[in-house]
């Protein structure tokens, strides 16, 4: 019996020999598969703690078009190389009033903020508190969760100034077509895209909306947001699914869509917790504390931050939806921030200012293509400027060659005059509105004179003013003798065909 129990033993020894290999590479028995979510370290009797890194197949993952969790595996890095080693935090999420979900996507966005965009993440929750009281009193007083704040977060990490590549601007990055139909006021001189508190407001109608389109749904009108509306009703229709989480499994939305909600939920869960994700040394920004004061009249902001005593990048900071140096004309109750505790030295000091010593008239300069017939005296006319300016600021010489060449022309503010945002077919009427430019009729003058002084055709004078070519011109007339157009902050001529 107990030679036979030895001859079993030794066959089994055998059979142990020849498929060690293949124990070896089973994921049961030997070392953690590429795919194992999770890898047990530590000496016996010891808690075991997760630990992720970069899987070698990131990048064939992301050819793929694989979700963002699959970028990764759990693995132990070799603690000799120096590598991150993150430990992830138990799974227990921080009180909101939207809904948190800790799901592998979620765990990617928070991996990714804590490692890869750890560096931008903490400038956002530095910037974070500067904003997030003002916003989400906003957002209480519309019976909203106060927590939607940290969409902000992930739209523009709280920057009044940031501008995306759609175009879309202000820390709720608003496009221009949204942002006017929520009442935000977007011209030459203004963009309340960028005021924190009105940006804000609309925000608040924005989300409402979206949040009884979609069942009050708060994932789905997020998506809406990143999306637009139609995108997500869309979306609904073709997978017949009302739930986020089985529409990101599909093809129909974009990636930055399906990514939309894990980082927003990802953002929050580390916000709400900074310290206990590894951000416990951020530097917070103050809170806002400011007055406003009522601006009857255009005025410099050079001389506003004079009167309180404070740089003038103080002003600038305060009020970012200002696009230039100054307030707007034409507003005669415009609201100015400024340091609190400085409205009564301004209103008393500011007082004391005739209207017409408020502002001090500056000169823009934008750029214009010249064409096959302009000359340094035609653009000079147009423009109202000399050829020695032009060439001087052009750095050109007497007989150079114009066309096809960019140059920087000098605008003067008081001949700036904003239409109507009226859209225009044809190419460039996506670009922004027009502005014209005006000119006062003078005795003497004719079309043809005046279409010589501005390099224009006396045909387009004519059509631009709604004048037959002939008509006599009656002095103190204003007439257009430009027209322009602005992009991406500069004036540009808008051709004369167009």
């Amino acid at each position: 019996m107990r030679t036979t129990a030895r001859i079993h033993i030794a066959a089994l020894a055998a059979v142990l020999l020849v498929y060690a290999p293949f124990f070896r590479e089973c994921p049961v028995f030997g070392a953690s598969s590429v795919g194992e979510e999770l890898r047990l370290t530590g000496d016996q009797g010891e808690g075991h703690d997760k630990v992720a890194s970069l899987a070698p197949e990131a990048s064939l993952s992301k050819a793929l078009d694989l979700p963002p969790s699959e970028f990764f595996t759990t693995d132990e890095p070799d603690r000799g190389t120096g590598d991150f080693e993150l430990k992830l935090p138990e799974e227990d999420l921080p009180d909101s009033d939207i809904p948190l979900t800790l799901n592998s996507k979620v765990e990617y966005f928070i991996t990714y903020f804590q490692t890869s965009a750890r560096e931008v993440f903490a400038r956002w929750l530095s910037r974070s508190e500067r904003y997030i009281p003002m916003m989400k009193e906003v957002l209480k007083k519309d019976g909203l969760p106060e927590d939607l704040v940290y969409l902000a977060m992930i739209e523009s990490g709280f920057s009044p100034r940031a501008y995306s590549s759609a175009s879309a601007v202000g820390p709720w990055q608003f496009m221009s077509g949204t942002g006017k139909r929520y009442a935000l006021r977007i011209d030459q001189w203004i963009d309340e895209r960028r005021d924190p508190l009105k940006s804000t407001t609309a925000a608040a109608m924005y989300l409402k909306e979206l949040y009884g389109l979609f069942n009050n749904d708060w994932y789905l009108a997020a998506a809406g947001y990143n999306a637009g509306e139609n995108k997500i009703l869309r979306a609904i229709e073709i997978y017949n699914s009302k739930d986020f989480w089985q529409l990101s499994k599909g093809s129909y939305l974009k990636r930055e869509t399906k990514d939309y909600v894990p980082r927003l939920l990802a953002a929050a869960i580390i916000a709400k917790d900074p310290a206990k994700y590894g951000f416990s040394d951020v530097a917070y920004l103050a809170p806002i504390e400011l007055d406003t004061v009522v601006i009857p009249s255009r005025t410099d902001l050079e001389l506003v931050a004079r009167i309180c005593d404070v740089p003038y990048q103080t002003i600038r900071d305060l009020n970012p939806e200002l696009r230039r140096w100054c307030t707007p004309p034409d507003y005669p109750s415009y609201e100015l921030k400024i340091p609190r505790g400085k409205k009564a030295l301004f209103e008393a000091e500011y007082a004391k200012i005739p209207a017409g010593q408020r502002y001090t008239e500056k000169v823009l300069y934008s750029r214009y293509r010249a064409t096959k017939r302009d000359t340094l005296a035609s653009v000079a006319r147009r423009f109202g400027t000399t050829p020695q300016t032009l060439a001087e600021l052009n750095r050109l010489g007497k007989g150079a060659r114009l066309k096809g060449r960019f140059l920087t022309v000098p605008v003067k503010p008081q001949e700036e005059r904003v239409a109507e945002a009226q859209p225009r077919s044809g190419k460039g009427a996506q670009d922004g509105k027009e502005f014209k430019k005006y000119y006062t009729v003078k005795k003497g003058d004719t079309l043809a004179s005046l279409a010589k002084r501005f390099n224009v055709s006396a045909k387009f004078l004519a059509a631009w003013n709604n004048l037959k070519t002939k008509v006599a011109l009656r002095p103190g007339k204003r007439i257009i003798v430009a027209r322009y157009v602005e992009k991406q902050g500069a004036m540009k001529p808008v051709d004369e065909n167009s």
